[in-house]
């Protein structure tokens, strides 16, 4: 949530980054309007009270001396009905205002590329080199129906479509890349381990911004008003929500979980295999840094997430998110795209956004600086890192000419030593 101060003083820069998104103004301008409002029948309210304390004041002077009270008290009752009036007035507002301010998004960082959609992102880095075959590589499709690592019918049979049944090898190269990334993120770059629920109320879905905006994206569970997380992003970013941090910052937390989503504007995307999926494992990287940190913190994440890639030998690119392309809280997001020959496309595995102080207002999550000021966190997330896809680019970059599957070298030991996946007997 933007700071409602920031709105009110200066809302030409605010719409000005509005406009970089391609967002409304609409909601902004509600939002200011009815902070006029607010301040205006605050102003009016306090004036009244002031007013009704001095009449009541004159109500024991009256007395005092012995005149009749009748007139001011009356006078008194009125105008408590004027405040209690205005009260109720300002309570709607109030409610209304904060309904218009969970809607508006957080404005891009000044330094991101403007423009509308992806096509304006910019290319960071490319690490690594494309495999090179001497045969036309397969797409994870069609590796899977030697190696018989998923089963698409069964899953959708149990379930639904987007809803893969790992089995066998498939399973276990799951779970043994799970186990890497959480091993590589608490003992080499300190993070904390967390396994939180998968299922989280609204507060929580509304505190790192999936709600109101998002709602039908995700799983809700009606009766009981929780939703399946769509990213370990919520039940971990919301572990300190209403709090002021009693321990020294930066804080850095790590969770695997698996994720739900809808992906209801998924119309006319690449749906095939296990690349979109509506239930998918993931490795998040949560934040929660010093406002004066939070951009090199950024880079960090970042750095955070490529070894994960870099250490098993994959090729992959760093995209600097556009205006037009960041998600609704971030103020700047990085992706990480993995190269899949077969399918000759990049697919994302990671995504790491600063969202400033957005989320901590909504959050309402605050430490203690070194003065002793209670001061909003800035946090950040990044994927570390998502699966399926990094499966799909392990199949897809690591295969050899008779059908197997050479696992790189790194991932060995959480397989028992297992170097190779082969094509199954038919």
């Amino acid at each position: 949530m933007l700071d409602i101060k920031r709105i009110r003083e200066n809302f030409d820069e605010v719409a000005e980054g509005l406009r970089r998104r391609g967002a409304s103004l609409e909601g902004a301008e509600r939002a200011r309007d009815l902070d006029a409002r607010r301040r205006a029948l605050v102003m009016q309210s306090d004036e009244l009270k002031t007013l009704r304390n001095s009449r009541s004041k004159e109500i024991g002077a009256l007395k005092k001396a012995g005149q009749d009270t009748a007139a001011v008290q009356a006078d008194v009752r009125a105008i408590g009905d004027q405040i209690t009036a205005l009260d109720a007035q300002l309570r709607e507002i109030e409610t209304d205002l904060e309904a218009a301010m969970l809607l508006i998004p957080n404005v891009p960082c000044a330094t991101i590329p403007t423009g509308p959609d992806a096509s304006a992102n910019r290319v960071a880095r490319v690490v690594g080199e494309p495999p090179a075959f001497a045969f036309k590589p397969l797409d994870h499709i069609a590796l899977n129906e030697r190696l018989g690592l998923f089963d698409l019918p069964r899953g959708a049979k149990l379930t639904g479509s987007g809803f893969p049944l790992l089995q066998g090898a498939g399973s276990k190269l799951q779970r043994a890349l799970i186990q890497y990334m959480l091993d590589m993120h608490t003992e080499r770059h300190g993070y904390t381990e967390m396994l939180p629920p998968f299922v989280v109320n609204s507060a929580s879905m509304r505190g790192t911004g999936q709600l109101p905006k998002m709602a039908e994206d995700m799983y809700h569970c009606e009766i009981d008003d929780l939703w399946l997380i769509p990213t370990a992003e919520v039940p971990v970013t919301n572990v300190y929500r209403d709090e002021i941090l009693d321990r020294p910052l930066p804080i850095y937390l790590t969770a695997y979980t698996p994720c739900f989503r809808r992906e209801a504007g998924s119309a006319g995307k690449e749906t095939r295999g296990i690349l979109r999926v509506h239930q998918f494992d993931k490795v998040e990287m949560v934040k929660f840094v010093e406002p004066e940190t939070s951009y090199a913190e950024l880079e960090t994440l970042v750095a955070n997430a490529e070894e994960v890639l870099t250490s098993l030998g994959l090729h992959y690119r760093v995209l600097e998110l556009c205006s037009g392309d960041i998600s609704f809280s971030a103020a700047k997001c990085y992706d990480i795209e993995l190269w899949a020959p077969g399918q000759q496309a990049w697919l994302e595995v990671s995504s790491c956004s600063n969202f400033e102080d957005f989320q901590a207002r909504r959050l309402n999550c605050r430490y203690r600086d070194a003065n002793g000021k209670t001061r909003l966190v800035h946090t950040l997330n990044g994927s570390g890192v998502a699966l399926p896809r990094l499966m799909i680019a392990i199949l897809e970059q690591c295969q050899q000419a008779d059908g197997s599957v050479l696992l790189p070298e790194a991932l060995r030991p959480y397989l028992r030593g297992l170097e190779r996946l082969e094509p199954q007997a038919k």
